[in-house]
């Protein structure tokens, strides 16, 4: 997002109006300047070196507000007051968002703060493909942030376990403070966020007792003894065993004896006895 096409012409005027008084004040640059538009006019590399001077000197800033030499208005003035608290720095452009861009800070506890581009996009400057290493200067302007129009990158690409390592820098700076769009930091801590309510945790699944096995178990063998042979009460059993072992097991709910008969049935299902055709009996060799 950039300036309107008015801020930005009060921003231009106001902060090369600072910068030509500094460099009177300071002398950074030896040549003789009649105006700010002749400042403006420099190589950004020399007007660069009066910023620097600027930086380490912000009650310079006061001292223009005083002597007011560019004839500004008390608003205009108060815009050029709050610039004493500029951040200078390297910065991440880390993220385009819709109202602005996030520049996220190198220090050891980052800030991820919501700038404004002036007259062109960030993405036309350094470029879409993010994060990049700028060293840049942030000032407040009218409740919001903007940078002051010089701004260097490094051509240094970034690795997955470096771009990790920034995400959880971003989440931690905004859980600091938020995502910062006016200078000064504000130092009212941010709310505590409720944190967020666990789910109720699932029943455990219920256990088939071992007694409920036992007896099912128990059936089956009796009835194998009477009616089939021990190798249909193995395969029987194993079955009965194979449904204890599920989680949650449908052997916790019933009767005993409706599941001795059911396993039984199957068992038997599938080695053909309920055919009425057969007389001789089971086979003695049931399948498995």
């Amino acid at each position: 997002m950039l300036l309107e096409p008015h801020e930005l012409e009060l921003f231009f005027k106001l902060h090369r109006a600072l910068l030509f008084f500094v460099n009177q004040r300071l002398t950074v640059i030896p040549d003789t300047l009649a105006s700010p538009d002749e400042f403006a006019a420099l190589s950004p590399g020399v007007r660069l070196k009066v910023r620097d001077a600027l930086n380490a000197n912000l009650a310079l800033v006061e001292s223009f507000v005083d002597e007011n030499p560019a004839h500004c208005l008390d608003d205009e003035l108060d815009i050029v007051r709050s610039w004493r608290h500029l951040v200078t720095g390297r910065f991440y452009v880390f993220r385009e968002l819709k109202k602005y861009t996030i520049f996220l800070s190198t220090d050891k506890q980052p800030v991820a703060y919501g700038v404004l581009a002036l007259s062109q996009p960030f993405e036309e400057l350094i470029g879409p493909n993010l994060p990049v290493l700028t060293q840049t200067v942030l000032l407040p302007f009218k409740d919001r942030i903007v940078y002051d129009g010089l701004m260097s990158s490094y051509n240094v690409s970034f690795g997955p376990g470096i771009r990790r390592n920034l995400n959880e820098d971003f989440k931690t700076a905004k859980d600091r403070h938020g995502i910062v769009t006016s200078l000064p930091i504000s130092t009212t801590p941010m709310p505590v966020r409720a944190p967020k309510a666990k789910p109720a945790p699932k029943p455990p699944p219920r256990e088939v007792k071992d007694e409920s096995l036992v007896v099912i178990v128990g059936l089956i063998e009796q009835f194998c003894r009477e009616h089939l042979n021990e190798e249909y009460a193995g395969l029987c059993r194993k079955l009965a065993e194979k449904l204890a072992r599920k989680r949650p097991s449908p052997l916790g709910g019933g009767k005993p004896t409706t599941w001795a008969c059911g396993i039984v049935r199957t068992i038997g299902w599938v080695n053909y006895l309920d055919v009425a055709t057969r007389k001789d009996g089971p086979d003695p060799k049931p399948k498995r």
